[in-house]
């Protein structure tokens, strides 16, 4: 296996398990404003699945001698 093909496997995966969570959250209760620890983990997992997708999806900035910094927009 390549690691392309691993980054499509875990981007896949991470797609279905955010569609998962947004099921979930869509089907839960109404939740009291900040008092349900169990709906904000699903917001915040929800969150991490996202930030972990734009990691996969993103160029990643790697310094060099000549480059110390990033660009402006680039991470």
């Amino acid at each position: 296996m390549t690691y392309q093909e691993c980054l499509a496997t875990a981007t896949e995966r991470l797609e279905a398990a955010r569609k998962l969570i947004e099921t979930e959250i869509r089907s839960y209760p109404a939740p009291v404003a900040g008092c349900d620890a169990q709906f904000n983990h699903l917001v915040g997992m929800r969150g991490s699945i996202s930030e972990a997708l734009a990691a996969l999806e993103g160029p990643r900035f790697v310094p060099t001698p000549r480059t110390l910094e990033p660009p402006d927009g680039a991470f």
